[in-house]
């Protein structure tokens, strides 16, 4: 998990403590990768959830963000009561199986829909209160990590016995510690986490200290020598920019290299952007920053410069916003062509002076980063994106005799074929057939893809949120798609 989804060392990212993340600006500002959510009062979109009259006939209220979140804690509250340590008693671990499965399914729209976070890309940290997680007996650290969540914030208390207990909130998630930040206020609790670093660093993976850019005079950091990181949670509605960007990068350095980060309080788009920028350095003389446009896969779609204005830019509009050299001034990518871009997120690479810039290539009669019209700067895609392209072709304008528009339309087909050739995968040996097999499969399983408006991006998107889950299932087979399935091969 880490060495998939960690971001840059030392670059800054929002906390979302006050400010909405459901306004179309504090969704741009997730594209810095990470995000910190305080569900008790930051406020999200209402929403409409099933409800019943008084006379039993279903109907619709409003709810509010902290509604759905206290909905969730009562969900895994519910879950928690019910014991499942009697193996042979299938009726409670089906019972316990089933709240868990709704209180997941609540996290992730409240995480997705309420919220308006992109939890496949952005790594999601949500705030939790000690009590509800130890009333839980840690199902709520469960359920957010499974719905899509990268972190759990475990949030000290300031009285006695915070940090104990906040540590036997630690202990009841029983997810790996990689996942848990604990997170206390700089000052009274400091001696006390000092104290306790053996005790702390067996149980999560990351320190997060709450100050000011006022209280950061490049006192000493908590970066135990035991390899906890350190995350510090700035608050700047008092601060000048200039002042802040100052803090930024004297604290960047003092972080250093791969133990820590950075994140700032209900920040703005310029404020995010000058710190973001402030983390970073670039041996060119026009100050330009090397930047690498992807897809959600990784592939490369061409090579652009990004500014700090760009970057700002960026963050404000949630679009592939970049510098262009022989205008000297912003280049919002789509303006003229149509061919926009949507931002998901920004990275730097481990020398800390090149751009990465995630996005969803659009544009209404082709999908064309390229002056040239093509997808990339490097010409035709292969493989499974050339594929991809053609299929979306052949959709829309098939020759006469296509067998892929066959396949479109005979659903039965389809179905088949997928079944028979996932078969033959199963049983192919050598590493030549199982390789053919599988370009079979892959074929067949993109038509039914195309067909039904899915991208090779959504299947990513899939892969990286399941890949966040701490829940794992027995994954036994199932007996009635196997019996349909033998049903299907057993007509040929």
């Amino acid at each position: 998990f880490e060495k998939k989804y960690a971001t840059m060392a030392c670059l800054p990212y929002p906390t979302f403590l006050q400010s909405p993340t459901q306004t179309p600006t504090a969704q741009c500002l997730s594209a810095a990768g990470r995000v910190r959510i305080h569900p008790l009062t930051c406020p999200g979109k209402s929403t409409s959830v099933d409800d019943k009259d008084s006379d039993g006939s279903a109907t619709k209220k409003s709810s509010s963000a902290q509604e759905e979140y206290q909905a969730i804690v009562s969900k895994c509250i519910q879950q928690s009561q019910v014991d499942d340590t009697d193996k042979s008693n299938k009726e409670n671990a089906k019972l316990r199986k089933k709240y868990m499965k709704e209180g997941v399914a609540m996290a992730s729209s409240y995480l997705t829909q309420t919220l308006g976070m992109d939890v496949s890309i952005v790594d999601v940290e949500i705030v939790l209160n000690i009590d509800t997680i130890i009333e839980s007996d840690g199902c709520l650290a469960s359920c957010f990590l499974d719905a899509g969540c990268a972190y759990v914030v475990v949030r000290v208390k300031e009285e006695d016995g915070g940090l104990e207990k906040a540590l036997e909130a630690c202990d009841a998630t029983r997810v790996p510690k990689e996942r848990l930040v604990l997170h206390y206020k700089s000052g009274s609790m400091s001696e006390e986490v000092a104290s306790k670093m053996d005790a702390i660093s067996s149980r999560v993976g990351t320190l997060s200290l709450q100050m000011t850019c006022v209280d950061w005079n490049e006192q000493v950091l908590p970066i135990s020598k035991k390899g906890l990181k350190c995350v510090v949670q700035l608050s700047i509605s008092d601060v000048s920019v200039e002042d802040l960007v100052t803090s930024i990068s004297s604290l960047s350095k003092s972080i250093g290299e791969n133990k820590g980060s950075i994140t700032l309080v209900d920040p703005t788009a310029e404020q995010l952007g000058l710190s973001y920028a402030a983390c970073m350095r670039t041996d060119r003389p026009d100050g330009l920053y090397t930047t690498v446009v992807c897809t959600r896969s990784n592939e490369a779609l061409g090579l652009v410069y990004s500014s700090k204005e760009s970057i700002i830019a960026a963050l404000q509009s949630g679009r592939g916003v970049y510098y262009s050299r022989s205008r000297n001034g912003l280049w919002r990518k789509g303006d003229t062509s149509g061919h926009y871009q949507t931002l998901h997120r920004i990275d730097v690479d481990c020398d800390g002076d090149a751009l990465r810039f995630t996005v969803t290539q659009n544009g209404d009669d082709i999908k064309a980063f390229c002056h040239l019209n093509t997808l990339t700067c490097w010409g035709e895609p292969k493989g499974l994106r050339h594929l991809e392209g053609t299929l979306a072709q052949r959709l829309i304008d098939a020759p006469p005799g296509s067998y892929t528009k066959r396949l479109f339309d005979d659903e039965q087909l389809l179905r088949d074929k997928l079944v028979e050739e996932a078969q033959e995968l199963s049983e192919a040996e050598t590493k030549e057939h199982v390789a053919e097999e599988l370009a079979d499969v892959l074929y067949f399983a993109m038509v039914r893809a195309v067909k039904a408006g899915v991208s090779i991006d959504d299947a990513v998107s899939e892969l990286d949120k399941r890949a966040r889950k701490v829940t794992r299932r027995k994954g036994d087979s199932k007996v009635f798609r196997i019996k349909a399935g033998d049903e299907i091969l057993g007509k040929k």
